[in-house]
């Protein structure tokens, strides 16, 4: 090296290097190699306190150097070309001198701390490579090495499944007689273990990776104009009650920060969904009672009409009524989801012109796939995107490959068309367990959506980043937004809908005062 090798080098600095006799590079200065023979370096400006180099004689530098500032102060008195100048320099030592200190050379504090980073660096690359692993790189790991990244990436991200019907199963089974339940080993027990209906339990949550779960409080359409807003609220109880049963397990969420709090505490975060707007009985009150109970989404209707929305099985051109949509706009003020599964196309598409906030669809899938009416069209689909909106894939066997016969790539097609239409932001999880009878091969229960994410990344097209969008974060957003637009409302200081519901027929059994 020549005279350039000392420009903008403390003499300390400069002096240490000479006399150590390790072969460690100082940081980018060499060792006493690189400054054999060379002239000698400018005299600098006086130090201004003591460096970790002692092998310098204190006496000839006056008022105790500081170190860091030296080159900076130099390059500015002297014009000099920009130089390199760390700020770590404090942190490296070695003696120099004896052949004791020699031996020290390699034990010091500058060794001991370049071995420690040369360690951390390699542990890092080790356990974060295959967080940064592209596309191609993901489809070269083993199946699984895939299955073990997703476990990884779903300790750290929830995963939101929009509908699980196990409250229906428990009212039909346990009569809602939870005191006695045992949720860790119900599918061990009957009726729950010979049932197509019946595919969750505790540990198959848990295997499942589940970070948040609407339960459904179904009821069904023939107890429309009946007892359904009683049996919604005891569906209601019922899952709040399971939810206190297992709490070393479950936490009651009522809020996208919830779900990440309870998703950080290794629990599973619970949300209660009301399945059917047949449950309201023409109420906007009720709503409002179901939202402070804890619902945060509503199916607006179930394959049965109402007096103010068609069901998914009406083929006329009716959507919502003018009370349908006053239903809707109250669930923005609420905060409360507007959901989509099961509604007819024109019940759909008029909620989606009439919503503020984003919607979903909790349990459908795409409908070019297979024309199922649970199922979105295209033009829906692309009206959900403009929403802002979700459709959650569902694993019907019927609504996936319309037909007994269903897998795991039927599931994965239909993600993929949903992706291809409405874009990755668009498209989330929603199976329906227990709440169909016929799973696709791969996809049994709750345990296994750990290996379809693992299939997906598979495919060179998807990322980690696009399985944490469709696993939960989509949802989460739409949540958030959902909470946003509500707080908005509460700012505009927007009092409560008062409008009445459709009035009963006179052969329905209602008080005179109804």
């Amino acid at each position: 090296m020549g005279h350039r090798a000392c420009e903008g080098l403390d003499p300390e600095l400069l002096q240490h290097i000479r006399e150590c006799p390790c072969p460690c590079d100082h940081m980018g200065y060499g060792n006493f190699l690189d400054y054999q023979q060379i002239p000698p370096c400018p005299r600098y400006p006086a130090l201004s306190r003591e460096t970790s180099f002692n092998v310098v004689n204190q006496a000839q530098f006056l008022g105790e150097p500081h170190y860091h500032d030296v080159i900076r102060n130099y390059q500015q008195q002297h014009q000099g070309p920009n130089l390199y100048y760390p700020y770590e320099y404090d942190s490296c030592s070695c003696s120099s001198g004896s052949e004791s200190s020699i031996r020290n050379n390699f034990r010091g504090p500058w060794c001991v701390c370049l071995v420690v980073c040369v360690v951390l660096a390699t542990l890092t690359a080790g356990l974060g490579l295959p967080l940064a692993l592209g596309p191609h790189e993901l489809g070269q790991l083993s199946a699984e090495e895939r299955l073990e990244l997703v476990r990884k990436l779903l300790k750290d991200s929830p995963l939101v499944d929009g509908h699980n019907d196990l409250p229906w199963n428990l009212r039909k089974f346990e009569h809602n007689q939870l005191n006695r339940l045992n949720l860790s080993r119900i599918r061990s027990d009957e009726p729950w273990s010979s049932s197509k209906w019946s595919h969750t339990d505790l540990p198959k949550l848990i295997a499942g990776k589940i970070g948040a779960q609407f339960w459904s409080a179904y009821v069904p359409c023939k107890a429309q104009h009946k007892d359904a807003v009683q049996v919604t609220l005891e569906q209601i109880d019922a899952i709040e009650r399971l939810v206190q049963r297992e709490a070393l397990y479950m936490q009651l969420a009522k809020t996208a920060e919830e779900i990440w709090d309870v998703h950080k505490q290794g629990k599973i975060a619970s949300l209660i969904g009301v399945e059917g707007g047949h449950a309201l009985g023409n109420s906007l009150a009720v709503l409002r009672t179901f939202y402070n109970l804890g619902a945060r989404y509503l199916t607006i209707t179930h394959s049965c009409d109402t007096a103010w929305a068609t069901g998914q099985d009406t083929i006329t051109r009716d959507g919502l009524s003018d009370f349908g949509k006053i239903v809707v706009r109250e669930m923005n003020r609420l905060g409360m989801i507007v959901d989509l599964s099961h509604s007819s196309i024109y019940t759909a598409k008029s909620a989606i012109n009439v919503s503020i906030a984003p919607v979903i669809f909790s349990h459908s899938a795409a409908y070019a796939l297979c024309n199922s009416t649970r199922n979105v069209p295209d033009d829906l689909l692309k009206m959900v995107a403009n929403n802002g909106g979700l459709v959650m894939v569902n694993f019907y066997a019927y609504h996936v490959a319309c037909s007994v016969n269903a897998s795991m790539s039927d599931v994965i097609r239909h993600i993929n068309h949903i992706r291809a239409i409405a874009g990755i932001e668009h498209v989330g999880i929603g199976a329906g367990y227990d709440g169909i009878n016929v799973t696709p091969s791969g996809l049994q229960d709750v345990s296994r959506y750990p290996y379809l994410f693992a299939e997906l990344l598979a495919d060179p097209t998807w990322s980690e980043k696009d399985v944490l969008a469709l696993a939960g974060l989509n949802f989460l957003r739409v949540f958030q937004r959902v909470e946003e637009i509500r707080e908005e409302f509460r700012r505009m200081d927007l009092k409560p809908s008062e409008e009445l519901g459709p009035r009963r027929g006179v052969e329905e059994c209602i008080s005179k005062n109804s």
